[in-house]
């Protein structure tokens, strides 16, 4: 029979189905009577077929001894038991017994103690099974639970500010700030050139002032402009990198005023450093995952192998099962079968009984009613023949004739025991359906 690979699970569902077939047979003997003259001998024999157990050296080893040991030795002649069953026949009513509740069922002959041994040899091993899957058992909830805590420690996705837009946004600002500058410097050019002139003594009227292309109206507003420029200076200052243009335009301002998109970069280089910080170590956390499932793998390929072996004995346990819900099946059969052995050996011991009888009682009639005896043969035929014939002829006539008595063989009659109607049905019945049964247990 090939190895069945299947998963535990499978097996366990086959075990199940074979246990069930084999206490349906146990149940099927129990059920099944034995009358007392098959087994109540004065050497009882557990076995109602009269098994003798084999040595040791000639038993199989994966035979399993279903029936029990004897209790005592055999009696070493032959007619005890013929003896003993015509006891045991006195003792009963027509060859059966007033009271059923006594009987032994064919359930009783066998030894379910071995029985319970194999069964919880084949729970012991599927135990030992478990204990060997059990060793890898937590692998998949390690794994997952390793998997989820470096997915947990990958940094969360951040959208990082444009490059373009910031560099974009401090060239406008650089511009507008130069532009300023290009005024303040022409506004400070024209003071200073006035401030010469009036250092020098010299008087302006407003014909000179026209003259140098401004007024004094224009400088005037220029000056008053000029908080608003150094204001919006100071504005364009914060969105362009303070180390750069704050000694340039105060030495006593503040260094608190970053530029926000100088912070943006700082922040953004920060985090950016921060997270590849991260992945090189989910890297190293990644690698050393890699190295403990490659020991995982090689564990669980040896798990599996060893397994695998278990498996394979674990079916040969299937295969005891099988062969012992056969032998019970057989043994029921087989039984049956006995039975109408038995019934058919009556009928002809009873009509050998009525054939030799009634040859018997032919002959007896023939030699009674013809010749009963020598002197009346005598006195019916020498009175009518005997004078006419001389005294020395067939002196036969006078002899006595040959009487017949039918003995059985070596002096020994056949003591069958009485077996009741309904036994011999149920016996029927199971023998037609047990043609079924025994194919079925054999093709397991």
């Amino acid at each position: 029979m090939d190895v069945c690979v299947c998963t535990p699970q499978e097996w366990d569902t086959i075990r199940s189905q074979r246990a069930d077939a084999l206490d349906a047979s146990l149940e099927s003997l129990g059920a099944q009577p034995v009358p007392p003259v098959f087994h109540t001998t004065a050497a009882p024999d557990p076995s109602p077929f009269g098994i003798q157990n084999d040595s040791d050296s000639e038993r199989d080893p994966d035979d399993i001894p279903i029936f029990g040991e004897q209790l005592h030795a055999p009696s070493q002649s032959p007619t005890d038991t013929l003896r003993n069953i015509t006891r045991s026949v006195r003792l009963n009513v027509n060859g059966v017994p007033r009271d059923r509740s006594t009987w032994k069922t064919l359930r009783d002959f066998v030894d379910e103690r071995t029985i319970e041994d194999v069964l919880d040899t084949i729970e012991s091993d599927r135990n030992a099974l478990d204990d060997i899957l059990a060793r890898t058992s937590d692998y998949p909830e390690s794994l997952s639970n390793t998997i989820a805590a470096i997915e947990g420690s990958v940094p969360a996705e951040n959208t990082l500010p444009s490059m373009q837009d910031i560099f974009q946004a401090q060239g406008i600002a650089s511009t507008d700030m130069a532009s300023h500058l290009e005024s303040l410097a022409a506004h400070f050019e024209q003071m200073s050139t006035a401030l010469e002139h009036h250092e020098a003594g010299e008087t302006f009227v407003h014909e000179d002032l026209h003259d140098w292309g401004t007024t004094w109206a224009e400088m005037n507003r220029d000056t008053e402009e000029l908080p608003a420029i150094l204001s919006e200076m100071e504005e364009r200052l914060v969105s362009i990198d303070a180390a750069q243009w704050v000694p340039v335009l105060s030495q006593s301002r503040e260094l608190s005023n970053v530029n926000r998109h100088s912070t943006k970069l700082v922040a953004t280089k920060r985090t950016a450093q921060q997270n590849l910080d991260a992945h090189r170590r989910i890297l190293d956390d990644l690698d050393e995952l890699g190295e403990i499932m490659s020991e995982m793998l090689e564990r669980q390929q040896a798990v599996e192998d060893e397994a695998r072996e278990h498996v394979a004995l674990l079916h040969h346990h299937i295969v005891t099962i099988e062969d012992l819900q056969h032998r019970f099946t057989s043994y029921q059969y087989a039984y049956s079968k006995l039975l109408l052995e038995l019934a058919r050996r009556r009928q002809y011991r009873d009509a050998s009984d009525r054939i030799v009888n009634g040859m018997i009682a032919q002959l007896n009639a023939m030699t009674e009613g013809t010749f009963s005896s020598p002197q009346s043969q005598a006195s019916t035929h020498e009175p009518e023949h005997g004078q006419y014939l001389p005294e020395d002829v067939c002196l036969f006539v006078q002899n006595a004739p040959t009487r017949w008595n039918v003995v059985p063989h070596n002096q020994e009659l056949e003591v069958l025991p009485e077996i009741d109607s309904d036994l011999l049905d149920d016996a029927r019945l199971r023998v037609g359906t047990g043609v079924a049964a025994l194919g079925a247990s054999q093709s397991l």
